[in-house]
């Protein structure tokens, strides 16, 4: 395989490895403060302000720029410089390539998002529209490029599992935060979308590598999370992963913190007992 075959061929994996990421990772976190109150009794509440960043909307704002790939002698390899009818050949390729790949990124970015087309300008402003409709959801502005502002609050009983956030007519949107309510009395909080690069194992970094170099950019969900993470509660805490533990907060509650950015080692955890 040549020089420029090989780099071609990188290029259309890096354009497959992008979609299989927004697929894993359609929303993530900005800046923002999440807190999570749990009592013993079963009683929670739940509040996210901030940013909330949609993958999707912030790939198709970003602009690409054609970039002429180097030429190489036929016999020995050594580089030449490119002709002009080289390099306006490589830009026709490019440009239906690229043509190619929003097309397949568009139609596959629609499946996940329930028909909305990340292409369109109008998309955030719609998604905005129809997250006001939803209970919790107090305050939602789009601000442009992906980027939503939002205040979102909610109080419930813990007879049931939670998660947070989910869209109405989108099946396949990423938990920030997760409750998983067990039979034993004991309540799971993960919160899988304020850990590293949002997904876990070597495959997940090689494809955000990939995806940032197809991209053009370092602005990844990973890079752009600025936050903390806050968990009260007056139950058992029977495990956790912060640096420091749990610490004395008002009344007969403790609390657990994270910070939440692109040091964060590991996504935060912790297990409850709740009361019989």
């Amino acid at each position: 395989m040549s020089k420029i075959h090989g780099r071609r061929a990188l290029t259309a994996l890096a354009a497959g490895a992008l979609t299989l990421l927004l697929a894993a990772c359609i929303f993530a976190p900005g800046k923002f403060t999440s807190q999570l109150d749990v009592r013993k009794d079963r009683s929670f509440a739940f509040r996210y302000t901030g940013e909330i960043l949609m993958m999707p909307l912030m790939e198709a704002s970003k602009k690409q720029n054609f970039e002429p790939e180097t030429c190489y002698e036929e016999d020995s390899f050594d580089e030449r410089k490119c002709t002009d009818d080289e390099i306006a050949q490589q830009k026709q390729e490019w440009e239906k390539s690229r043509e190619e790949s929003k097309q397949k990124d568009a139609q596959a970015a629609q499946m996940l998002l329930g028909g909305i087309d990340p292409s369109n300008p109008e998309s955030g402003k719609a998604i905005a529209e129809k997250l006001r409709r939803q209970a919790g959801w107090n305050k939602v502005e789009y601000i442009g490029k992906g980027k939503f502002d939002v205040d979102f609050a909610i109080e419930a009983r813990l007879d049931h599992d939670f998660t947070f956030p989910t869209f109405e007519g989108m099946p396949m949107t990423n938990a920030f935060v997760q409750l998983s309510l067990r039979q034993d009395g004991t309540v799971r909080v993960d919160a899988p979308g304020f850990g590293p690069a949002n997904s876990p194992g070597a495959m997940a970094g090689m494809m955000s590598g990939m995806a940032k170099g197809a991209a053009g950019g370092d602005d990844g969900p990973a890079t752009l999370a600025d936050g903390t993470f806050t968990i009260r509660t007056d139950a058992q805490i029977l495990a956790n992963n912060t640096d420091e533990g749990p610490k004395a907060a008002a009344g007969s509650t403790q609390s657990l913190t994270w910070q939440v950015n692109p040091r964060t080692p590991a996504a935060p955890t912790a297990l409850l007992k709740l009361a019989p």
